[in-house]
């Protein structure tokens, strides 16, 4: 079995979460199971580890999970993109909207150095605004995204194609076409 097939295999789908016909896809099995987190982190870290960002940002909240550990295991700093309200130090901001309203998220303002190349890492792409509004606050601050990477794509919601017609080059690892 690849290694696509075999995370596939272990995230849970919730039928009519949060809202009627929605197929929830819950990564939270993949964490549980240290074996399988194991596999999850490895397929990321070795696919960066010749492809060398100067740092990881991880996207509110499952994001901080993945890329922390990323980070570690790569050696590198870690970079969190927070919701709004929730950074002591001056931040920037950036609001996106969402399946179900609208949102923002926020850096830290000395967060990244112009010119530094970073990973983005989340757990999901959905429509994809959360992904650009952190690639966004990225850019503001003079990094350049060299690549988003998440776990579990979800193409018939359009983010992944949007965010791709933005630039940016995307890495995940499970898609899910359809229910």
């Amino acid at each position: 079995m690849n290694i696509s097939a075999y995370l596939q295999s272990r995230i849970r789908t919730v039928p009519d979460w949060p809202a009627a016909g929605v197929q929830f896809r819950d990564i939270t099995p993949l964490l549980q199971d240290p074996k399988v987190f194991r596999v999850l982190i490895d397929a990321f870290v070795h696919r960066y580890m010749d492809r060398r960002p100067d740092v990881v940002a991880g996207l509110d909240a499952r994001g901080f999970i993945l890329g922390a550990v990323v980070a570690y295991e790569l050696n590198l700093g870690f970079v969190p993109i927070r919701k709004k309200g929730k950074l002591p130090f001056t931040t920037v901001q950036e609001s996106y909207e969402l399946e179900y309203g609208s949102a923002t998220v926020e850096l830290h303002a000395d967060a990244v150095q112009p010119g530094a190349r970073v990973l983005l890492i989340d757990d999901l792409i959905a429509t994809g605004g959360t992904m650009m509004a952190g690639k966004r606050l990225l850019e503001q601050l003079g990094a350049q995204v060299m690549e988003g990477a998440v776990i579990v794509d979800l193409p018939e919601l359009g983010g992944s194609k949007r965010l791709k017609a933005a630039g940016l080059d995307l890495f995940t690892l499970v898609s899910f076409d359809g229910h």
